[in-house]
């Protein structure tokens, strides 16, 4: 046995391209970790067991979260406070921030349990096991049915395994997800807390610093957190909807915060839940990502956000409003643009093409015929990609142009009208029945949503083969002169659809003569063209996909797989360090004088503006006999900001902890470095770094900024 381990360490240092025993890929499903793994981990320092990470209510995997389904979280104190980032809580921080109130620029700090804000929308979810259940999912006849079958049999087995958890625990339910490109089908458990609310935060000078210009770079300042805390029943602990009778939630499990700070080369853990990674996309795959999806969704957000920009400037009322829209659109944009450049500076297209050229070899021997299912049509696959590239550079301009990818009110609301929105009125008089829209109007700037709506559309026609263009641009052409900001003129004049209470009756004649109605329909019937010619590729192209990743399985079934990220818990493992920026040491963390160094910068640098109170904290601090105190580093000597690793992660994993080797929470993760952008297809472990906030940079800001008192005993942090 021990001898089968060490081989398989030696295949996982070949695997991650290296020679020494630093193995810094993979996002490891946690349930079925390989031994080798984990004797790796513990021969980089880790030195928990593996039941005090997975086993039993004290495992460390109970005290992280799937935070609102779409970042993640970790539970620090015994009274259910969670820590995420800054950007995970944005939305919630600016549904409570009015122009009286703004607690997007001025922060917020709940002095009492009473004082913490309740969210719609919002929760967590703890994962309570994992288990793989292929061959069930195969016995059910799985493969031989169509895409269609094929859902409706994943969701009635997972109603059917619902239902069953629940006879135990009523509080449960269980999803069921491919992993491994379909090869293989788990089962998770989860316990969901949907009363979770907000109880501090930075203002966003601090809590986004260096905003636009220095995502996804390094060396960064940013103190990235937000702190929730998590509501249950008070009788029975357990989850329930929002109500002002609800306790704080009692965990048996949290991360305990660590003063202890890091060093160089030491053993560093996240755990979390990673959105997508594609790293057994296929060559073709990867050039129709950049050419066709990624080069697009920079060019279409680039000509939006520059008009959002304007409003927000301009009127901050509307800033309040659009904050967390722009945000989100700007961190795909320059993901985009970073994702291309380090395709192209890399050549990962032609490293994955000598790849599969190995892959087309081994496949043709006598053993892949017996052990494949299936072999992997690579002719096939490159003329498939080949004849949908056109159609779907036209659709990614169509999705970020009018879908909700557009943040464009107007064209939300036409295309929704076309698909299942609800029915109200009298059901046996059809003619009394209509479509309503709830009133939204705080979410939304009625001049921005014009201009950016008119900039789309004559960005669209520029950018598209006639063929995708909807009936609408003849109206535009003949009856407005082309002239774009008219015709929306005339969209919000004559339509009903952004009238506050409008009724839309839609059983009535007059009903497709409303220009939005209209409009939507136009827009429907474009994307029905598209679903059309890009259906039946996509599924073709989904099943060679499939076959390429069993046949690597298999030609390397020596060496641990991990599956591609699908937002499930996973864990990655590393070291603290820096890299090569640019022929010269990164270094691996940054400190507080390089925070007050940007911050000089602020009247040329809007990113680098923060408010004078916070210059006076640093500037005072710096000046004191004992400068940061408790929170300074012991071996630097130094206040620490923000710090490197070599941890695997992705979209979805910000506001994972980061854990040194007693599982003790250092940091949270919230960015990648500029190199690191083509880690969703291809891990370089060279460049690939996860940024964190140093929790001690968390810790010192809400003592001395906000004088959070009963949250830092609460937390007890050693």
């Amino acid at each position: 046995m021990k001898k089968k381990a060490t081989v398989l360490i030696a295949s996982i240092m070949a695997f991650c391209g290296i020679n020494t025993a630093h193995a810094d890929e993979g996002m490891w499903t946690i349930y079925n970790l390989p031994n080798a793994v984990y004797e790796m981990m513990q021969r980089e320092g880790f030195s928990m067991t593996y039941d005090q990470l997975y086993n039993g209510e004290n495992a460390l995997k109970n005290a992280v979260v799937n935070f609102s389904g779409y970042c993640s979280g970790v539970v620090v104190s015994p009274d259910g406070l969670v820590f995420t980032n800054h950007h995970c809580g944005f939305e919630a921080i600016r549904s409570h921030s009015t122009v009286e109130h703004d607690y997007m620029l001025n922060g917020f700090f709940a002095k009492s349990y009473a004082e913490e804000l309740p969210n719609e929308n919002m929760f967590v979810s703890f994962m309570v096991e994992q288990k793989d259940v292929t061959d069930k999912v195969m016995s059910l006849g799985y493969e031989k049915l169509d895409n269609k079958k094929r859902d409706e049999l994943i969701d009635s087995l997972e109603n059917e395994m619902t239902q069953e958890a629940k006879k135990n625990d009523s509080t449960l339910h269980i999803t069921v997800q491919p992993f491994y490109e379909g090869n293989r089908w788990y089962a998770t458990t989860y316990r969901d807390f949907t009363d979770l609310r907000l109880v501090f935060t930075v203002p966003k000078s601090m809590g986004k610093f260096g905003g636009d210009t220095d995502n996804w770079m390094w060396p960064r300042q940013t103190c990235d957190f937000s702190v929730f805390r998590i509501y249950a029943d008070p009788k029975t602990n357990g989850p329930a909807a929002y109500s002002k009778d609800n306790v704080p939630y009692h965990p048996k499990r949290w991360a305990q915060v660590s003063l202890q700070g890091y060093k160089d080369g030491d053993y560093a853990m996240t755990m979390g839940y990673p959105g997508s990674t594609e790293r057994y996309l296929s060559s073709y795959g990867i050039q129709t990502m950049r050419d066709a999806e990624n080069a697009p969704r920079a060019q279409v957000r680039g000509v939006k956000q520059e008009v959002m920009q304007k409003h927000m400037r301009a009127d901050e009322a509307v800033r309040i409003k659009y904050d967390s829209k722009y945000a989100s659109s700007s961190n795909y944009w320059k993901n985009a643009i970073g994702m291309n450049k380090c395709i192209d500076s890399i050549g990962i297209v032609n490293l994955k093409r000598e790849y599969e050229t190995r892959l087309r070899a081994w496949q043709d021997t006598a053993k892949a015929a017996n052990d494949l299912a299936h072999k992997v049509d690579f002719d096939k696959l490159a003329k498939l990609y080949k004849e949908s590239a056109d159609v779907k550079y036209a659709w990614t301009n169509f999705a970020e142009s009018f879908t909700r990818r557009s943040n464009v009110e107007f064209s939300t609301r036409a295309i929704k009208l076309q698909t299942n929105m609800e029915v109200k009125g009298p059901e046996k008089n059809k003619k009394k029945q209509y479509h309503e829209f709830e009133d939204n109007s705080a979410e939304w700037d009625m001049a921005l949503d014009k201009e950016v709506l008119a900039t789309l559309l004559k960005n669209y026609k520029e950018h598209v083969n006639s063929k995708w263009l909807p009936k609408f641009y003849k109206t535009i052409d003949a009856e407005f002169g082309g002239n774009y900001a008219k015709y929306v003129d005339y969209l919000w004049e004559k339509s009903l659809i952004m009238k506050k209470g409008a009724k839309l009756y839609f059983n009535k004649k007059g009903y497709e003569k409303d220009p939005g109605v209209s409009f939507g329909m136009d827009l429907n019937d474009v994307y029905g063209d598209f679903a059309a010619q890009m259906g039946n590729i996509n599924d073709s192209i989904a099943e060679q996909e499939k076959y390429l990743c069993a046949a690597k399985l298999r030609m390397e079934e020596d060496m641990p797989h991990y599956s591609d990220a699908n937002f499930t818990m996973r864990l990655s493992y590393g070291q603290v360090g820096g890299f090569d920026l640019g022929g010269k040491p990164s270094g691996y963390y940054t400190t507080a004088e390089s925070l007050v160094e940007k911050m000089k910068q602020g009247d040329k640098v809007i990113d680098y503006y923060a408010e004078p109170i916070m210059h006076e904290l640093l500037e005072h601090e710096l000046l004191s006999d004992n400068p940061f105190g408790k929170y300074r580093d012991k071996t630097s000597g130094k206040m620490q900001l923000c710090f490197l690793t070599n941890n695997d992660i992705t979209g979805g994993n910000s506001g994972s902890p980061m854990f040194n080797g007693k599982g003790e929470l250092i940091g949270l993760a919230f960015d990648g470095n500029w190199d690191s952008l083509s880690s969703d297809i291809n891990f370089d472990k060279r460049l690939a770094r996860c940024i964190g906030v140093d929790i001690r940079y968390v810790l010192y800001l809400m003592d001395k900024w906000g004088h959070a008192d009963r949250l830092l005993k609460e937390i007890n942090a050693k």
